[in-house]
């Protein structure tokens, strides 16, 4: 990659692409929960990304992409790889579009998650289940077909797109103190420093998948090895990009174990709910946690709940 393609988007950015991606992107609510309220020690404010389109933040970052394009690269279609919430997300902003869409999938996929992206109209490219058949496949097809990549979260569009969801947070809770976003790939998080402000930052990580929290004690990029947990949307590196602006904007990152996370996702169902996916709960573990609690000064805290795609015959705590 060159220094000319290295390009990281700003705030402005964010603020086109929430104007871009309008006509197709639901404005989602924001809910608060007396009983996580007392919980936590503060006003909690949950923006609800699980009622977007796909039930997850990723289709502002898809359809910004896709919107983005000029009709030439358009017509030649989009392509991605992606076994869930991403692959879902390009499929339907490519049928939004009318053009083509190519997804590379693992053959470990779920049929479920297979058969939604079908249902957007995309052709499925089937892989072997690892990183490098993943992008191998996807340069084969791209080289094919000429089709533009849309990468899951290290793209300057996507990034802009998923800063959206917090965008529209801190427009209806203007008194927010700071943010909390959980943290795979790094898009979301990145999204969300760049809409903020001067608002702190937080993000949460899982233990088992902790190389955002490692790369940010360490001061340098340092890539994920052999990601074990339940937050099954955040095994992912983060990206060059998204490590641009995470490194220098974001406030902390907090690493919750298992037990928290499947603790804070229970909680947002029970009372809150909230049904939401592991992923999901990630950042509310991390406001529960001690290290968070004792922090002062913030009363007013919003957390981004980013999807809700569970399979309801496997919760975590059945």
């Amino acid at each position: 990659m060159t220094e000319s393609e290295f390009l990281v988007p700003g705030v402005s950015d964010v603020a086109q692409a929430a104007a871009r991606i309008a006509p197709w992107a639901h404005r989602t609510p924001v809910v608060t929960c007396s009983a996580l309220d007392e919980r936590a020690g503060r006003r909690l404010y949950f923006k609800c990304e699980q009622f977007q389109k796909v039930g997850a933040f990723k289709f502002r970052g898809a359809c910004n992409a896709v919107m983005a394009l000029t009709d030439e690269e358009a017509s030649r279609g989009c392509i991605t790889h992606s076994s869930g919430n991403h692959a879902q997300a390009v499929a339907l902003a490519a049928a939004l579009r009318g053009v083509p869409a190519y997804i590379v999938m693992p053959s470990t996929a779920t049929s479920v998650k297979r058969a939604a992206v079908v249902g957007y109209g995309a052709e499925v490219i089937d892989c072997e289940p690892t990183l490098i058949a993943r992008e191998t496949t996807a340069a084969e097809v791209r080289d094919r077909t000429g089709a533009h990549f849309v990468h899951p979260y290290d793209d300057f569009h996507v990034i802009a797109g998923q800063g959206t969801a917090a965008r529209e947070l801190v427009e209806e809770v203007p008194a927010l103190a700071a943010l909390v976003a959980p943290v795979g790939g790094g898009g979301l998080l990145a999204g969300t420093i760049l809409a903020c402000g001067d608002r702190a930052v937080f993000a949460g990580e899982p233990a088992g998948a902790d190389d955002a929290y490692r790369s940010l004690k360490a001061g340098t990029l340092i890539p994920q090895t052999a990601p074990r947990t339940v937050a099954d949307g955040l095994l992912t590196s983060v990206g060059r990009r998204n490590w641009a602006i995470i490194h220098p904007g974001v406030q902390d990152i907090v690493r919750v174990s298992e037990a928290q996370i499947v603790d804070a996702m229970e909680l947002l169902w029970t009372r809150a709910k909230l049904l939401v996916e592991a992923s999901s709960a990630v950042a509310l573990a991390a406001v529960l946690a001690p290290e968070f609690r004792d922090l002062p000064g913030l009363d007013d805290v919003g957390i981004i709940l980013s999807g809700g795609n569970v399979d309801v015959r496997r919760l975590p705590w059945a």
